[in-house]
């Protein structure tokens, strides 16, 4: 029983550590008025996911991915962050038009553009998390993806009380829209910097 209070332990600060940055992404999603609260959720859930598996494939197959082609995963943001750009540049962007909102419930574009965000978002979580799923038993890694889904919950529910705090909430939803473009393309650029995978290119 020690043993995995101390591995839910583990995986409670292996997660905070590695998806802190998330957070930022997340409070970009929601003060956008082009994605839904279903989408958001349901979106990132499927990014969480897919590392998860990842992960846990990697550490079965005792594969460690190299850094460098994880790090072609920063080009999803880069992809989305220059077409949000586009939009906003070019006034696409309509904010509450109502019939925008339902062609965006409509679509999956939204869920699958949140889920890739977030696989690139934590593309370096698979090199952190695959070594260590190589030393825990399946019971342990079980308890760990039900951690992870827990505090994935968590971490959605901060940042939407944020974008819809009476103080903080306005201007979030104000200017979010505008900034979420230059932080998805950050995250990109420093996914790939970190990685090295500008070395893929040269070489």
């Amino acid at each position: 029983m020690d043993y995995l209070l101390g591995a839910l332990g583990v995986a409670i600060v292996v997660f905070a550590s590695t998806d802190v940055d998330d957070l930022f992404v997340l409070l970009g999603f929601f003060a956008d008025p082009k994605f839904r609260l279903r989408q958001i959720i349901i979106g990132q859930y499927l990014g969480i996911a897919t590392l998860f598996g990842a992960s846990v494939a990697a550490s079965l197959l005792v594969l460690v991915i190299p850094a460098a082609y994880i790090g072609l995963l920063g080009l999803a943001p880069i992809y989305f962050g220059l077409k949000r750009l586009w939009e906003v540049w070019n006034g696409i962007d309509t904010g509450d038009n109502p019939e925008d909102h339902e062609k965006a419930s409509a679509g999956h574009g939204n869920i699958v553009a949140v889920a890739l965000v977030t696989i690139a978002n934590g593309g370096d979580n698979i090199s952190v998390y695959t070594p260590l799923f190589a030393t825990r038993s399946a019971y342990e890694i079980l308890a760990f993806g039900c951690v992870f889904a827990i505090l994935t919950a968590v971490w959605l529910g901060v940042a939407h009380a944020l974008v819809n705090h009476p103080k903080l909430g306005a201007p979030i939803k104000r200017h979010g829209y505008r900034v979420v473009p230059f932080i998805l393309i950050a995250i990109g650029v420093l996914i790939l910097y970190e990685a090295g995978t500008a070395g893929l290119f040269w070489n």
